[in-house]
Parts: C-alpha cells; sequence; structure tokens
C-alpha cells in the first residue's frame, strides 16, 4: 500500500526514514522537555544519583530492574539539560527501529501491502498510551521484537543446531528485557514454550528437548542472575530480593472502580488494533508464522491482564504485535485505497493531539526552569513531597535528597501502605523532622493519603513558609523554604530494607 496523499512526499525515501521522520513529527514538542512522564523523570533522577554514588534499592529505592537505571547511565552522565535530549534520542530511536521490524514481520508475514502502515501506527500508538518519551517499553519493546524476529517459525527448514542458536540469541535478548521490566516475563515464556513445541513436533528426544529448553531458560535469567549475585557480593541481598520480588506483593490493589476504569480506557484506544487483528485473523491464508503472531499477541496481552492497576501505558507491550497482526487488514487491496488512509491518518491526529495536551496539562520545560530557580541551589537538601515529574528538581538544582524514596508516590500513595518496608508516616516525620531546607508540594492527587497530607501541611505551617507559588500546566506547585535553614547531611539511607 501507498502512504496516504499527506505524507507523500516522502513516499520514495526508504522506508526506514519514513517512519524516523514520522517519529520526530509525534514527538518533537516532547524534545528537551525534562517532565514528559514522572515515571522516565525518576528513571533518569535515579540514574543521576548513580554517577553520583548513589546505589538503586539501598540509596534511592524503587521496584524496576537495575538494568532500567543503567539503560539512563550515558544520558544522566551528561548532566542536565544535555542528557535529557540524549535519553530523548535514544527514545525516539528505539521507537523507530521497532517500528521498522514491525514492518519487517508483517513482510515475513505476507501482508506487505499493510507492512509501512502496520509501523506507522505503532509509532501513533505509542503517542496515546505515554510511549512519547522514555517510557520502559520504548525500550525493551525493540529488544522483545528482535526476540520474536530470531525464534519466529522462518520460511525453510533449519538444522537442529540452527534453531537452537537462534532460540539462545532470543533469550538473551529476553533476559536483557527483564532488566528493564520483570512484566516481558510471559512473552519470554510463551517463546521458550513454543520453541520446546516445535522441536518436539519435529520428533526430537525428549531429553536433547529439555536440556536445550534448560539452556534457553538459563540464558534468560543470566542478566538477573548476574545483578543478583553483584548485590550479594556487597552484602545487599536483602535489598536486591525485597525491592525487585517481595514488595510488589504487598503493595495494596486500587480500588475496583478506578481499576475498572483504567481498563476500560486501554481497550478503548487500543481497540482499533484488536478491531483489525480479528479481521485479519479471520482473512487469508493461515501460515504457521501467521499463526505464530497471533499467538504471540494472546501472550503479550495475557501479561497485560495478569497484573491488574491498568495504568494506561501498562498496554505499551501490546502494540508491536497488535500493528503486526494489524497489518493483515491494510494488507487487503479494496481497503487499501481509502479505509485504511483515513484511519491511518486518524491514527495520527490523535495520537499528535494526545502528546500537545499531555504537554500543557502536566507543564512546559519553561514552567519547570521557574521551579527550578524558586528552589534554587544551595547547601541544604530538598524534598520533593508531591508533584510529577518534580524529582527532576534534584538533578537540576543539585540539592541532596533526605531519604532514599525519592519517587514521591511512594511515601504518599495508599496502595504503598506497606509496601515499601517502612511506614511511610514515621519516614515523612524523620524527613521533617531533619528540616530540608525546601519542600515541594502539589495539589492534592487521586489515591494520596489524607492524613499524610495534612501532616506536612502542619509542619509547613510550623517550621516553613510559602516562598513560591507556581503553575505547571493544570496544577500548581508549591515552594516552601525553611524558616531557620539547618542544612542536613545528605547521606541518610532512610532505615535499613527488610530481610
Amino acid at each position: 500500500m501507498t502512504l496516504p496523499a499527506f505524507l507523500s512526499p516522502v513516499a520514495r525515501l526508504p522506508r526506514w526514514s519514513q517512519l524516523l521522520l514520522v517519529a520526530i513529527v509525534l514527538r518533537a514538542i516532547t524534545f528537551g522537555d525534562p517532565i514528559v512522564h514522572v515515571d522516565e523523570s525518576f528513571y533518569f533522577t535515579t540514574a543521576r544519583a548513580m554517577v553520583d554514588g548513589a546505589l538503586p534499592y539501598v540509596d534511592v529505592w524503587d521496584r524496576k530492574p537495575v538494568g532500567l537505571f543503567l539503560l539512563y547511565l550515558p544520558a544522566a552522565a551528561l548532566g542536565v539539560p544535555l542528557g535529557i535530549w540524549v535519553y530523548q534520542a535514544m527514545a525516539l530511536a528505539a521507537a523507530t527501529a521497532t517500528a521498522a521490524m514491525v514492518a519487517r514481520l508483517a513482510d515475513r508475514a505476507g501482508w506487505r501491502r499493510g507492512a509501512l502502515v502496520a509501523g506507522i501506527a505503532y509509532l501513533a500508538w505509542l503517542d496515546m498510551l505515554e510511549g512519547q518519551g522514555g517510557q520502559a517499553p520504548v525500550f525493551y519493546n525493540l529488544l522483545m521484537i528482535a526476540a520474536a524476529a530470531l525464534i519466529a517459525p522462518g520460511e525453510r527448514d533449519e538444522a537442529a543446531s540452527a534453531r537452537l542458536g537462534r532460540g539462545v540469541g532470543a533469550m538473551a535478548l529476553v533476559g536483557v528485557a527483564l532488566q528493564i521490566k520483570y512484566s516481558v516475563v510471559f512473552e519470554g515464556l510463551f517463546f521458550g514454550l513454543w520453541w520446546m513445541w516445535r522441536e518436539r513436533r519435529l520428533g526430537n528426544p525428549v531429553v536433547r528437548i529439555f536440556a536445550g529448553a534448560a539452556l534457553l531458560a538459563i540464558v534468560a535469567l543470566l542478566p538477573t542472575a548476574l545483578a543478583y549475585g553483584y548485590y550479594a557480593w556487597i552484602g545487599q541481598a536483602p535489598a536486591f530480593v525485597y525491592a525487585n520480588f517481595r514488595s510488589i506483593g504487598q503493595r495494596q490493589a486500587d480500588p475496583l472502580l478506578e481499576q475498572l476504569g483504567n481498563l476500560g480506557e486501554i481497550v478503548l484506544i487500543t481497540s482499533p488494533l484488536f478491531a483489525a487483528a480479528i479481521l485479519s485473523f479471520r482473512r487469508g491464508e493461515r501460515t504457521a508464522l501467521r499463526t505464530w503472531l497471533f499467538a504471540w499477541l494472546g501472550a503479550a496481552t495475557f501479561g497485560v491482564l495478569i497484573f491488574g492497576t491498568w495504568f494506561d501505558h501498562y498496554a505499551l507491550p501490546l502494540i508491536a504485535p497488535l500493528c503486526i497482526c494489524g497489518a493483515g487488514f491494510a494488507d487487503d487491496p479494496r481497503r487499501a485505497r481509502l479505509t485504511v488512509p483515513i484511519a491511518l491518518g486518524l491514527a495520527l491526529v490523535v495520537g499528535l493531539t494526545t502528546t500537545v495536551r499531555k504537554w500543557a496539562t502536566r507543564g512546559t520545560a519553561t514552567e519547570f526552569a521557574r521551579i527550578a530557580d524558586a528552589v534554587g541551589r544551595g547547601p541544604g537538601c530538598l524534598y520533593v513531597y508531591s508533584g510529577d515529574g518534580d524529582v527532576m528538581l534534584y538533578p537540576y538544582t543539585g540539592r541532596c535528597h533526605p531519604s532514599r524514596y525519592v519517587f514521591p508516590s511512594h511515601l504518599g500513595r495508599t496502595r504503598e501502605r506497606g509496601a515499601i518496608g517502612v511506614d511511610q508516616q514515621a519516614e515523612i516525620d524523620r524527613i521533617l523532622d531533619g528540616k530540608p531546607a525546601i519542600v515541594v508540594m502539589r495539589t492534592p492527587y487521586s489515591g494520596e493519603r489524607s492524613d499524610l497530607r495534612a501532616l506536612v501541611i502542619e509542619r509547613m505551617a510550623r517550621d516553613y513558609r510559602l516562598s513560591e507559588q507556581l503553575p505547571q500546566g493544570s496544577d500548581s506547585i508549591s515552594v516552601f523554604t525553611l524558616k531557620r535553614p539547618s542544612p542536613m547531611p545528605a547521606a541518610d539511607d532512610g532505615g535499613s530494607p527488610p530481610p
């Protein structure tokens, strides 16, 4: 299929460059913005703290695998604002490469007329699901689709050794992806189980199959084992195990209606792609590769549904297999002339509009710069009690953080009660007793513990003065300054993690 008319000037360029141009257009407004999303702001802040000697889970606490912070480390080492541009360039490259792989797999499946459409759709739906910046799936989707391309059924028969080699390569990529986000485990399991099923169908002995499967599993788990081994070597194995595995089971569920509302939003946003995939499934020849691609989509869907607490960006891992499977719909010449160009054009408009709306709602780089100026540099520590993206104030001001719980929601959200290794109120009391020089607060947010907010406001009235109240998108950020400055030490881990 040819590009829609409004993209015809780039129709003669190589496919990867067409996808790069689309990605730039969809993301351009976010370039250089340090507060695209609170998650990636935190990843950058943690990586910057690592540059200064901090250790994840010990000095800065979170549940994400350490590989995610290592991914951000090269950009964070460059400081701000240059590091912001660098991580966003990395995300742009990853998104474009993934879109190119989406198109390539659609080609392999025989949906050539829908291949470019599928790649462009991938970029558009990233924007609709918070993937306009450096969310973790923007990076690990590339690893997973590369793994899929390696292990998926090919067009010709291969020797057993070649199939094993491809399986090992695929599971090595899955292993790296696991150290960016553990949720890829379900897709990884599908890849491994399918490899075993295929080997059995080809008549290989059970012993040889299980030996190969053991090798694949070892390869997939090796990066995580190495990370654990390092923490064990330095005597911090309990901190690693608690943060990476135990704490997630202690987190409280969000209210059921809120969860269902989040799931409904995901269903609404992805429904055009699911509709295209279903129509694609119902038409055309059912080849081994096409069947495999739909099975991969099923595994990815299961991985999203099983976790609950469905924020919209949790659906990002679905987009690559969805767009590939939906390419069969766009491949139909009866639809290629009118229906697909209109649908794709609407998707691009919606994706770009979503990014612009969220950029305006969350605040611009200029607004953030004013807040950073109000906080200022100084010898005293900064405590960001709440604020979307305001953890970026730590690298922008150079102020120390008075607790290893740098991500504001860990201490302020109801669902984190009893799930972070310390009592939330006790930790907030400890922080404020230490008299940080500056405290930053946003307006109340959904899910916040109102009792803890009241506690902080009472302490602000007693010990602090409101020095600035500045707009940040649709929100308002209050900057409180200690009435009697008393610099506190930078190194305080906020208590020992549980065993």
